[in-house]
């Protein structure tokens, strides 16, 4: 359906009706007490949040009427979830939540396959990443998340890549009484870019590669700023057998990220 028709899975959006921010939180209020008029309310009330965010996916073929049931399900999700004593506004977080599902329901339609155990462990690394974040009111390191699996980092950055649509920071994904929310206020760790990711990953994959006394020269120059005679010293070898050494592991290193 096009976007310019005013009716999707037989609503006619310009009747939808909008919340005032008062109105909102005293919905949620009565949401949260089980009152199901009021749940109805508040679907009903955020309708246009759900149209908003299923615009930026309209041509990956999709008819706006699927995008918008499933994205009804997100809101859902977002309303069932939601807690008042996070103190944010529903919409911020109800956003991510919608495109979560959207996304998920094109990638189980997409012709490009991703096998079921990956999908499976990145699914359990993005569950672990929201429940680390409630918990700590920060967003998690990919360390946390691979410690809560228990499996290795990298599994839960290659896993996690591989369900990602790339996407610019600067893409606006709703517009809030006039202002837009981006994907990058989404991010909580602004000083973590996707490159300072991928170096991080290709790092640790060249330490694995390492000998026992060649990863210890290569961490203690570089992560802990030492110089090649206070390594010498803590090490127990000569300054030249040091710089042999970190020489021959920066050489094995470079090697292992260029393959």
């Amino acid at each position: 359906m096009a976007l310019n028709k005013v009716e999707i899975c037989g609503i006619d959006t310009s009747k939808l009706p909008m919340l005032t921010t008062e109105q909102s939180i005293e919905l949620m209020q009565r949401v949260k007490e089980g009152d199901e008029e009021a749940r109805e309310e508040f679907i009903i009330g955020n309708l246009r949040l759900v149209l908003s965010v299923i615009q930026r996916f309209s041509g990956r073929g999709e008819t706006m009427d699927d995008l918008f049931q499933v994205g009804c399900i997100g809101l859902i999700k977002a309303i069932d979830n939601f807690d008042l004593k996070h103190g944010v506004r529903f919409s911020t977080y109800a956003v991510p939540m919608i495109i979560g599902e959207v996304r998920r329901h094109l990638r189980d339609s997409s012709a490009i396959r991703v096998s079921r155990s990956l999908r499976d462990t990145a699914y359990k690394a993005l569950q672990a990443r929201a429940k680390l974040m409630e918990d700590n009111m920060c967003e998690p390191k990919m360390s946390d998340i691979a410690k809560e699996l228990g499996i290795t980092e990298s599994e839960v950055v290659f896993a996690i890549a591989s369900i990602a649509d790339p996407i610019s920071l600067f893409e606006p994904i709703y517009h809030d009484d006039g202002d837009a929310i981006y994907v990058c206020d989404q991010v909580k760790d602004e000083s973590f870019t996707d490159e300072t990711w991928l170096n991080s990953v290709a790092i640790e994959k060249g330490l694995e590669n390492l000998t026992e006394r060649e990863r210890r020269i290569i961490k203690l120059r570089f992560f802990d700023n030492k110089t090649q005679m206070e390594v010498a010293s803590e090490i127990g070898i000569s300054q030249a057998q040091v710089s042999r050494l970190e020489k021959n592991a920066l050489r094995q290193m470079r090697k292992y990220v260029k393959s």
